[in-house]
């Protein structure tokens, strides 16, 4: 299933998280491998500081797996299903893990990219900081 997460940057953790970010440990010894580089690839922040991202996740409970790594740098706002679990092949039985390469994460992902500005570019330019830094 793919989620819409929307968080903010712990005070204090910017540098933190460009370090795992820039030395690709992000994640590292989750099942869900390299996709935390990759969702902070796509990711956005707007004005509000809060950053946005498509995240892909089987789990039984959203984000069980990936919330402990997601939570060392990030004050999750909220997690919601980004589409509806009725056309999510993988959710209505007819394509398991059809969610990894499925064209709805690429339109979804596309759609997030005409928001904001890329949550990469404002960390690695100190602009992505914690609600009221």
């Amino acid at each position: 299933m793919r989620y819409l997460v929307k968080a903010r940057v712990k005070t204090g953790r910017e540098e933190a998280l460009l370090q795992a970010i820039t030395e690709g440990t992000l994640g590292q010894g989750s099942v869900a491998g390299d996709e935390y580089l990759h969702d902070l690839q796509q990711a956005r922040v707007g004005a509000d500081g809060i950053t946005k991202w498509i995240e892909v996740c089987f789990c039984a409970v959203q984000l069980q797996e990936e919330r402990r790594y997601w939570e060392e740098y990030f004050d999750l706002v909220s997690v919601q299903d980004a589409h509806a679990r009725k056309k999510c092949r993988h959710e209505n039985g007819t394509e398991p893990w059809a969610c990894c390469d499925c064209d709805c994460t690429r339109k979804l992902e596309e759609k997030l990219q005409r928001t904001g500005d890329s949550f990469l570019g404002s960390l690695r330019h100190g602009k992505a900081t914690a609600a009221g830094s």
